[in-house]
């Protein structure tokens, strides 16, 4: 299943209430005044995001094909194919901004919208590729669009799981209404669900900081997946660009509770989170092109070797096993939750 964060699991106490620092009387202004801007910073962007997401969305339905006997495929329908690709990228740069806020939100449509393919297989088999059940989302529609051009790692990995079914473009009339109409209608109103239910929402710091925390921790997530060929965007090879969204959604809602961060911790805080994200940002525009670094074939997480941690792919792990260890006082992830403490954010470790 959909997992946040292996190295650290965190979970926010409640969508509303719940917060030791929720206002009232005995509030100082300024502390009221400064939560009151943080979250509905937090809002706005969220909001932004998701908009952008459903036009994304929208755009790589409409440029299905029109179903016909034969369905569609890359080289006939290579224009097609193309711009549902482009709207698909869109798509997976909107969402993964504000994956943080959604998955603490809106836990079924977070999975229904991204889950891994592995991880509906372990629920139960789906045998049909493009309906609206079952298999669903963005890396459902991926594993189409991108069919025939899977890694072997991915196929050799995907294929041992039970309920595997290869993947292919529409070869028939119904299937190609099927993804027209059921599969890519489900990620449109799946996403048109998820505005329509966040627009009532009064955003809780806990919910938006300990959102941003849990994506910050789910990067390295992210690099160790891409060891077993497991990682998300893996028929695209493009979870590095997942990675870079992840992280500018993270300093959006980081530099909405900035001025909060600063009167409740300091400079010195403030500059030791700008300087993680910093950290992070240089070693991803090193690495050139979308997809995370090629893993070593000697590489062992448990004990890597100096050799494979100098390495583009070690070099990353290495950086976001620091910077998401909890226990290390100079990591980000660290610095994140003391500074949490210091606004009475309370978060739950896992």
């Amino acid at each position: 299943m959909k997992t946040h964060c292996l190295h650290f699991a965190l979970c926010v106490i409640a969508l509303v209430g719940g917060f030791s620092g929720c206002s009232n009387a005995d509030d100082e202004p300024d502390v009221a005044a400064l939560r009151d801007e943080a979250t509905l910073g937090v809002k706005d962007y969220v909001d932004s995001e998701l908009q952008k997401l459903l036009k994304a969305t929208e755009a790589l339905q409409d440029a299905a094909p029109e179903p016909d006997a034969d369905g569609w495929n890359a080289k006939d329908d290579e224009d097609a194919v193309a711009d549902m690709r482009a709207s698909w990228s869109d798509a997976r740069d909107a969402y993964e901004r504000v994956e943080g806020s959604i998955a603490v939100l809106f836990g079924e449509l977070d999975v229904s919208t991204d889950e891994r393919y592995d991880g509906f297989l372990e629920v139960e088999p789906d045998e049909d590729l493009f309906d609206d059940d079952g298999v669903t989302g963005m890396h459902a529609i991926e594993r189409i669009l991108w069919a025939g051009e899977h890694p072997k790692n991915v196929i050799d990995f995907e294929s041992s799981l039970d309920g595997y079914q290869v993947a292919a473009f529409p070869k028939t009339e119904a299937e190609a209404e099927g993804f027209k109409m059921k599969l890519a209608q489900r990620l449109v109103d799946d996403v048109e669900t998820m505005i329509e239910d966040f627009e009532p929402v009064a955003l809780q710091p806990n919910t938006a900081f300990g959102g941003m925390i849990g994506s910050m921790a789910e990067q390295l997530e992210k690099v160790q997946l891409a060891a077993t060929a497991g990682d998300e965007s893996r028929y695209a090879q493009r979870t590095l660009d997942d990675m870079r969204a992840n992280l500018e959604g993270g300093e959006a809602v980081y530099e909405a509770f900035r001025p909060w961060i600063l009167e409740a911790s300091g400079e010195e805080v403030d500059e030791k989170i700008s300087a993680g994200f910093s950290k992070l940002a240089a070693a991803y525009a090193k690495n050139k092109g979308p997809a995370i670094p090629p893993v070593p074939a000697t590489f062992d997480p448990l004990e890597p070797s100096d050799d494979d941690l100098k390495t583009d792919y070690g070099k990353l792990y290495k950086l976001l096993t620091d910077e998401t260890d909890v226990d290390e006082p100079d990591s980000l992830l660290h610095v994140m939750t003391e500074a949490a403490d210091a606004m009475g954010i309370e978060l739950i470790e896992e």
